[in-house]
């Protein structure tokens, strides 16, 4: 059954239209009064709803029965992930949805590729979330992870100190992701339950001023294996083990 974000209160027995982009896709599907669908709003559950009129540019549909549904991973992980360049952020942002991630944090790292600022941060951020909206629909979640602003390490490391203690990322372990002598494999450093927070970087990893930072700031140093994967794969190498296992 199809399954569309919207991001607005949702009551049994309410009919409502649907936002452009969910009205769009219905239509491209070619769903006709009388279909069936699924909605989530991001707070939770899921809720059944049937299609009732088709218009030119919107689609009015009637809210039916809320389940109570679930399809988060069993603990949260927040990646602080650099920026990779081309298409690969935006399959990291997908998979990562997929795999269950808590929120995603892009960084701007000193060798990152893509550099962003002003304007076209601020698209490039819409166009991330929107790409964690969309994995969502594909995959069942109905929670979106949140796509934060891109920052510096520097920056990020000063916004902690003013950071509320109750923000997941804030209180979670700190794993960094390093080729340094004398790290840890990933599963003996990880706690064994808890969030987790997953520094990584861009083509060409972290600088060593970069991983210098991350550990004053708390950040244990792990190794995913004797392999060299590549910036958009190590995140979601990560990810997957602290999730799926």
């Amino acid at each position: 059954m199809p399954r569309f974000h919207c991001p607005a209160p949702l009551a049994t027995g309410a009919e409502i239209a649907l936002p452009p982009g969910a009205a769009r896709h219905v239509q491209v599907l070619r769903q006709q009064p009388g279909d069936a669908l699924t909605l989530f709003n991001g707070e939770g559950g899921e809720f059944e709803a049937t299609v009732l009129k088709m218009g030119r540019s919107d689609v009015l549909v009637q809210v039916g029965a809320h389940h109570a549904t679930e399809r988060e991973a069993p603990r949260a992980v927040h990646l602080l992930a650099g920026i990779t360049a081309n298409e690969r952020m935006d399959w990291l942002v997908e998979k990562a949805t997929e795999l269950g991630v808590a929120s995603i944090t892009p960084l701007v790292a000193e060798r990152s590729v893509l550099k962003l600022k002003g304007e076209r941060a601020d698209k490039k951020i819409a166009h991330w979330q929107a790409v964690a909206v969309a994995a969502c629909e594909q995959c069942g979640r109905n929670r979106v992870p949140v796509v934060h602003d891109a920052i510096d390490l520097a920056g990020w490391a000063r916004a902690q100190t003013g950071a509320a203690a109750s923000d997941g990322a804030v209180a979670a372990q700190r794993l960094l992701l390093s080729l340094r002598a004398g790290t840890l494999p990933l599963q003996q450093a990880a706690a064994p339950a808890g969030p987790v927070l997953f520094l990584s970087g861009p083509e060409g990893g972290l600088s060593g001023a970069e991983e210098d930072l991350a550990l004053l700031h708390g950040f244990a140093p792990v190794t995913l294996g004797p392999r060299v994967l590549r910036a958009e794969t190590a995140p979601l190498a990560a990810l997957a083990a602290l999730t799926l296992l």
